[in-house]
């Protein structure tokens, strides 16, 4: 099964690292989508599965804040990993999770190697190697990727996460060849 063309190599991407019209006002870094990353996956036959943005999903495009591009990124990510941490937004993560769970368990049992799971950096959701916390840029990871993360162990999943800022080039992009092989 599945024997056809197709590489069966797949990653999954951060929402707004392919359509960057999703992330928060006044944060997008480029018009449309971070290409240098996308163009790599394509000449390298990667397949990209792109994961719902758990702040669009549960907070709305504006994040429930009309005039968040009036304040820093920092402060304006902090307030949207508070307001991600209450009750119904929580719930709402969960199932994103599920959702995402249930794709990667899928392509798993199919033969298919997910690469790795690429977030953005400095994300109060999607950072891997850094979030937005107490108004400032701090190690560790957003709040889905960490909950993906408890899944995925949970599931005795090994999948290594990325995290990319747009100040990180291509150096940081090519390190994804490495867990293509």
């Amino acid at each position: 099964m599945f024997d056809d063309i197709r590489s069966k190599k797949i990653v999954l991407i951060a929402h707004c690292l392919i359509n960057q019209n999703a992330i928060s006002d006044g944060t997008a870094v480029y018009p449309a989508a971070f290409s240098d990353l996308i163009n790599f996956l394509m000449q390298n036959n990667i397949g990209i599965l792109q994961m719902p943005c758990p702040e669009l999903c549960c907070l709305g495009l504006d994040r429930g804040n009309p005039l968040g591009a009036a304040s820093p990124v920092l402060v304006e990510n902090t307030r949207i990993r508070s307001a991600m941490q209450q009750k119904e937004t929580k719930d709402k993560l969960q199932k994103l999770i599920d959702y995402v769970m249930l794709q990667i368990l899928e392509y798993r049992k199919h033969g298919f190697k997910i690469i790795a799971i690429i977030g953005a950096n400095r994300s109060p959701n999607c950072g891997v190697e850094t979030t937005s916390e107490n108004n400032q840029e701090t190690q560790g990871m957003g709040l889905f990727m960490e909950e993906l993360a408890k899944r995925l162990y949970q599931n005795k999943i090994k999948i290594s996460f990325l995290g990319i800022k747009s100040s990180d080039g291509m150096e940081k992009i090519k390190k994804l060849l490495r867990f293509a092989d």
